[in-house]
């Protein structure tokens, strides 16, 4: 497996998609402020997800899956800017918000099921150390 098959990196892939395409509208694309702030959230959320799958410490892809995860939320907050400012884009805010969404509740379960086997692992750790520990 690798972060390809990942279903919360293929939708954060999307999710940037998505927001390159929004912020080529016209209007929006002199915003350079705002289009490159939500750019790079959108694009922070699929490269830490892939930098987090490929480490090899879980602590360490906990931290990279957690920055992942406040991206989408960066990207959503931001959707509401886009919403406010340029009604136009309004329906594209909500569609972007909604996949922003989706996008970090899969980064919450792989979050979780991490957590979940970090859990298990030491537990494990911990009942063979106190097995082999002399009476």
């Amino acid at each position: 497996m690798t972060f390809e098959d990942l279903e919360g990196w293929q939708q954060a892939r999307q999710l940037t998609k998505h927001i390159y395409s929004v912020t080529r509208a016209d209007g929006i694309v002199r915003d350079f402020g705002l289009c490159s702030q939500i750019q790079r959230a959108g694009v922070s959320a699929m490269s830490n997800l892939a930098e987090g799958f490929e480490r090899h410490h879980v602590q360490e892809k906990l931290q990279f899956y957690n920055v992942a995860h406040a991206s989408t939320a960066e990207v959503r907050s931001l959707t509401y800017v886009i919403e406010d400012n340029y009604p136009k884009l309004a329906l594209e805010a909500v569609e972007l918000r909604k996949k922003a969404m989706g996008t970090g509740q899969l980064v919450g379960g792989l979050i979780r099921s991490t957590e979940s086997r970090k859990s298990r692992v030491t537990g494990f750790l911990a009942s063979l150390l106190h097995l082999l520990s002399p009476v």
